[in-house]
């Protein structure tokens, strides 16, 4: 009784896995189904979508309309840029809140966290006319900064939760065989945070390559990366589905192989210390 009680639960938890899957990954899905559709046939109704013929015209368009190529590059110094910048700014500061806490690292790291509730465009003022006195709107060295400092609170907080998880009494053996400050950042502790270091590092990728609201709003035609990339294909005269389709898997398509050959990292780092 027990055991068919047991499979019966089994069979209902991997019921609800599956149909959630299916409910986050169907507009992925959608969004390649019409990539390979003609416009007019883009706008139909679903069955109408399903039955039309399929074509790589939409693709076509899309690469000699844009220069996919440098979006791409764009998005990759971008992402790759502001996520090493953070880790070198957040693995100290987190280390000297997990090894060397006070009173108000408590505090200092809630501050930090509230900053991601913000609404963004309550600083975009301030941040385009410092950007235009500093010279580098409409450049990737902007971009970098900006994203790297928006995903700093997350950086932080996930390589100090991860920290926590590592016996003070490893650095402590240390510091007492003469390792200083540098020593124990570089041959200590980093080996041992390597996982959680990887997979902040690899979410913060993920969260700098789908960035939208500062990337449309701090860039033109230099800088641009695929967010940008796939605004272009909405206009005045209306939304080019197809188009629109086609480009947005030209960008994700980067982000998701990575993930999916990346995953096992990823997860091992989340649920080993680096969120609990």
């Amino acid at each position: 009784m027990a055991r068919a009680t047991s499979n019966r639960q089994k069979l209902i938890t991997s019921i609800i896995a599956w149909a959630a899957a299916i409910v986050i990954f169907f507009p992925i899905l959608w969004i390649i189904v019409l990539s390979f559709k003609a416009e007019g046939d883009a706008i139909r109704t679903p069955l109408g979508v399903l039955t039309s013929s399929w074509t790589l015209d939409s693709y076509a368009v899309v690469q000699d309309r844009s220069d996919y190529l440098k979006h791409f590059f764009n998005s990759v110094i971008v992402a790759v840029g502001s996520t090493l910048l953070g880790i070198l700014v957040a693995v100290p500061a987190a280390w000297s809140m997990a090894f060397v806490p006070s009173k108000r690292t408590r505090g200092i790291l809630m501050w930090m966290l509230s900053t991601k509730m913000l609404p963004a465009v309550g600083v975009l003022y301030p941040i385009y006319l410092l950007f235009i006195q500093l010279g580098i709107l409409d450049s990737r060295t902007g971009l970098v900064i900006v994203l790297m400092l928006i995903n700093l609170p997350i950086i932080v907080w996930m390589l100090y939760t991860y920290f926590r998880e590592i016996p003070a009494e490893i650095l402590e053996a240390a510091r007492m065989d003469g390792a200083g400050m540098r020593a124990e950042l570089l041959y200590v502790l980093t080996p041992m945070a390597i996982p959680g270091i990887a997979s902040t590092m690899l979410l913060n990728v993920i969260l700098a390559w789908n960035e939208a609201f500062w990337t449309l709003n701090l860039t033109a035609a230099k800088a641009a990366p695929l967010t940008a990339f796939i605004a272009s294909y909405s206009s005045p005269e209306g939304l080019f589905y197809a188009k629109l389709s086609a480009a947005s898997v030209m960008a994700i398509a980067p982000i998701l192989v990575m993930g999916w050959f990346s995953q096992k990292q990823l997860v091992r780092g989340l649920t080993f210390g680096a969120v609990k």
